[in-house]
């Protein structure tokens, strides 16, 4: 496995600093316990009921289900461990896990639905739009394009091999419309746009800004649907999270340029404004713009940050939907961050170079990471090898930047 070779590599095994009780979004209470109804019932029960349920010798925290494990170690410095013995469970959760409820998330210009488990845990469902070998069209504004589950997928793993991990865990699902969403929700508005198609194919199209109609329906063959399951992050009443506008953000307009693509020199501004002015917020400003460069992806307007951890923690990497939409042509304009600030962070460009040598090549472990997915093959040959070629474009910059 090229991948597990990977994850050994010493680049791949530098530690995080010791993280502290304040370094933790939860501090949890150890004797709270959650365990399974001795009736054999999906339902979580809590703390004293539990007690009597516990065979003796397991902690609490193991009778916490895998998403509430994975809250719990949200930190300071990462989302999750790199050897993080709970992903695969997290995964096959997200996969597998019995829909109880499903509803249609508020906000955006897409359908996207929001599924609970027996468990209580919650997946952020976007379905399938178009398939693996259909191109965004070179006509489209990136604003007008559409979000796909797969890049959603492919996403998680990139940021994973390239050592960011700042996306949630996500796995692809084929999901039944009629069982697991239609026939359960209890979303007025969703279930009044539910149709059968003249083809005899279960469809519906939610309420939205844009995206949400008959014409832009989506439908299942019959009833069956593919889409991507991410694991939703810790409530915001319970971890507040502040989003921030990005300084290289486009102007979402046919015409007009944003400031930065007009001021060869707008690196400098940005630099003197807070929080970039100090810390490494700029650095990881560009590992994200990296990830979105190799991804093809235009639309990262804003990201969010923990609130309680102020202006030292990563970067959150939501909502990569709209990557992976052409694999024929490049956009090195998301490379704006990294050309004009000539900064990388010394970690991010060994782990580059490392990723275009043979051994570990970049394709190939994106190829292995994604085959073990319920919807593999989930990205068309061509965007994996798209990869390699754009690996190469970011590492020519970064030495056009050394050389000067």
């Amino acid at each position: 496995s090229k991948l597990a070779a990977l994850f050994e590599h010493p680049l791949y095994n530098i530690p995080i600093p010791e993280v502290m009780e304040k370094d933790k979004l939860f501090v949890v209470n150890p004797t709270e316990k959650f365990s399974l109804h001795s009736s054999g019932s999906d339902e979580w029960v809590s703390s004293s009921k539990a007690e009597t349920l516990l065979p003796t010798g397991k902690t609490a925290y193991d009778t916490y289900p895998p998403w509430l494990k994975f809250h719990i170690g949200i930190n300071r410095y990462e989302l999750y461990p790199r050897q993080d013995p709970l992903m695969p469970t997290l995964l096959r959760d997200l996969a597998t896990q019995r829909i109880v409820s499903s509803v249609q998330k508020s906000g955006g210009t897409q359908l996207k639905l929001i599924m609970t488990f027996p468990n209580y845990g919650q997946a952020l469902f976007k379905p399938m739009k178009q398939t693996r070998d259909q191109e965004t069209p070179i006509d489209f504004f990136y604003f007008s394009d559409f979000e796909r589950h797969n890049a959603e997928i492919a996403a998680f793993h990139l940021d994973r091999i390239l050592d960011f991990r700042r996306i949630p865990p996500v796995s692809g699902r084929l999901v039944n419309i009629t069982k697991e969403i239609r026939d359960i929700t209890t979303d007025k508005k969703l279930a009044k746009t539910f149709f059968i198609s003249p083809a005899g194919n279960v469809c519906f199209y939610g309420e939205c800004s844009y995206y949400c109609s008959t014409e832009h329906a989506v439908c299942g063959k019959p009833d069956q649907l593919e889409g991507s399951m991410a694991a939703l992050l810790p409530d915001k009443t319970l971890a507040k999270r502040r989003s921030w506008r990005s300084p290289w953000r486009r102007s979402y307009h046919k015409s007009k340029k944003a400031e930065w693509e007009l001021n060869p020199n707008y690196c400098a501004q940005v630099r003197k404004t807070p929080p970039y002015d100090r810390g490494h917020r700029l650095l990881d400003l560009i590992d994200m713009a990296v990830l979105d460069f190799l991804m093809g992806n235009m639309d990262r307007h804003h990201y969010e940050t923990f609130e309680k951890f102020g202006n030292d923690t990563f970067l959150l990497h939501l909502d990569n939907g709209r990557g992976f939409g052409t694999h024929s042509r490049d956009e090195p304009s998301i490379l704006a961050p990294l050309q004009q600030c000539c900064s990388i962070k010394k970690s991010t460009y060994l782990r580059l170079q490392l990723l275009a040598t043979q051994p570990y090549r970049l394709s190939d472990l994106l190829q292995e990471a994604l085959a073990t997915d319920p919807l593999a093959p989930v990205l068309a040959e061509p965007h994996l090898r798209a990869l390699d070629r754009r690996l190469g474009k970011v590492l020519a910059v970064v030495g056009r930047c050394l050389a000067r």
